[in-house]
């Protein structure tokens, strides 16, 4: 008994096999046998002959790891990328948007832009004129019109006002120029080369004319009183005698035209008149 391992009775007692215990085993080592005999059967086919030596296990489930890993961060960044792409799309709209707006917006400024230049004397404002010049221009033309009737009385149907819109020199901006038309050349001449008595005959022109284009826009009111400061002395008699004609025929409107001048003839023309005497303490009315 000691030979087997049992120090006594009691031992190898207590190491006896439950009844079938032992079949139960038998069993299972001939079962172990069949599936080691099949095992060795599958190793021994010729398609697994020639299978290298045995992987290493522990550094392909290492690669395995690393090589999920990698996936991992790969799909983060892809769906990374279409957040990415998602608000690059947005944005892409909304700037297209902002596109469309800034050409409108651009359309408008260009228009805005041409009317200001227009009505600053820019651009396409072939005359350079400005808007204020242009309204002032319109207006000259209406009193240039009405002077002319004046002037053509005063002249003896000489001269005619003519309105100019040529830019002056250099291109300097015109539009608020006024000729004459010499009907005896049939030519216009610029108001500079008039005489000094017809200079006279032509400012006096345009400022009836300026009161008369004044009295109609006004509602009909009246200018009643007129007052010509110098300049006779200029005129031949020829002239004198045309210009006293037009005033004479202002009073006879109704109006009170004064005339102020050291013209010696102008006393026998006006009968009612103020006469200023110079003296060393200073001038006085003559008596």
């Amino acid at each position: 008994m000691e030979s087997a391992g049992f120090p006594d009775l009691d031992a190898a007692a207590c190491a006896l096999l439950p009844a079938g215990r032992a079949d139960e085993l038998a069993r299972r080592v001939e079962e172990h046998d069949r599936a080691l005999a099949v095992a060795h059967a599958v190793l021994a086919e010729p398609a697994l002959a020639e299978l290298g030596a045995r992987p290493d296990l522990e550094a392909l489930t290492g690669g395995c790891r690393a090589a999920t890993a990698d996936r991992e961060a790969a799909v983060a960044a892809l769906e990374h990328a279409r957040r990415r792409v998602a608000r690059l799309d947005e944005l892409a709209g909304e700037l297209t948007a902002v596109e469309v707006e800034l050409d409108e917006q651009r359309a408008v400024t260009e228009q805005v832009t041409a009317l200001a230049d227009l009505a600053t004397g820019r651009g396409a404002n072939r005359l350079k004129m400005r808007l204020q010049s242009f309204v002032l221009a319109a207006r000259l033309e209406q009193v240039s019109q009405v002077a002319s009737r004046r002037l053509q009385d005063m002249s003896g149907g000489r001269y005619t006002f003519r309105h100019s819109d040529a830019q002056g020199r250099h291109g300097a901006r015109g539009g608020l120029s006024l000729v004459v038309l010499d009907e005896y050349t049939g030519t216009e001449r610029p108001t500079k080369t008039l005489s000094g008595g017809e200079s006279f005959m032509a400012s006096l022109a345009l400022a009836l004319g300026l009161a008369d284009v004044v009295t109609a826009e006004s509602g009909g009111v009246q200018i009643d009183s007129l007052f010509v400061d110098e300049g006779f002395g200029t005129l031949d008699p020829q002239a004198l005698d045309a210009v006293m004609n037009v005033l004479d025929e202002l009073r006879r409107g109704g109006r009170t035209v004064g005339v102020i001048s050291h013209v010696e003839e102008l006393r026998t023309r006006i009968t009612s008149r103020l006469e200023v005497v110079p003296g060393r303490n200073g001038s006085r009315l003559a008596s």
